[in-house]
């Protein structure tokens, strides 16, 4: 594992550089990733206008920031992600935000299908489901815990949906999304601040 988080990290990149790059490849009417098609496009496109309006409008709570500012040691969150994943758009700007706030967490960015040797070893339910935040000592790239792909409430919401009827369908998609605009960012806020108790430094 050690090798892959070494040349995720050597192919990382910010996250202004990251919107750069989904919004440049917009123009260009592709997404990242491997796959290209008219589908994914569209869902890049959509996902880079709910991005563009959470940059703009999110706000960390009170609670998030002081945790955040607090922080006596310094963190490398490593992010798994493509522009074309409806729950990334929703969960990067929060991540965003929450590290805008710390001088101890540095951001960085790999997209999944350019990086198959680390998302391998940060499977969920044997599938490559981002996005996939892995939080790691900023010193010794010690991997210290992973988060992802979704919130705890989304994630049941999905398990259930796929337990019910074998897959998620538009209907489900568009319930999902509206759960995220519901919650305004305080769970995935809540679930990233109990990653970071794990260091007990929270």
């Amino acid at each position: 594992m050690n090798e892959s988080i070494k040349n995720g990290l050597e192919k990382s990149i910010s996250y202004k550089e990251y919107r750069g790059l989904v919004t440049n490849l917009l123009k260009e009417g592709k997404s990242t990733g491997l796959v290209q098609s008219d589908e994914i496009f569209n869902y890049s496109k959509l996902n880079n206008s709910r991005m563009k309006r959470l940059d703009k409008t999110f706000h960390l709570s009170k609670k998030a920031t002081k945790n955040v500012e607090n922080l006596p040691e310094k963190y490398i969150w490593l992010v798994i992600t493509e522009g074309w994943c409806g729950d990334a758009a929703q969960i990067l700007p929060i991540i965003n935000k929450m590290a805008e706030a710390s001088e101890n967490i540095d951001l960085r960015i790999v997209l999944r299908d350019e990086n198959e040797s680390l998302i391998n070893h940060f499977l969920t339910n044997n599938g490559k489901a981002i996005p996939k935040l892995i939080l790691l000592n900023a010193e010794t790239k010690e991997v210290l815990g992973d988060w992802g792909p979704r919130p705890k409430e989304a994630a049941k919401m999905v398990a259930e949906q796929k337990e019910k009827f074998g897959s998620l369908d538009a209907n489900f998609k568009k319930e999902l999304q509206n759960w995220y605009n519901t919650s305004k960012g305080v769970a995935i806020e809540n679930d990233l601040l109990q990653l970071l108790s794990i260091t007990q430094c929270v």
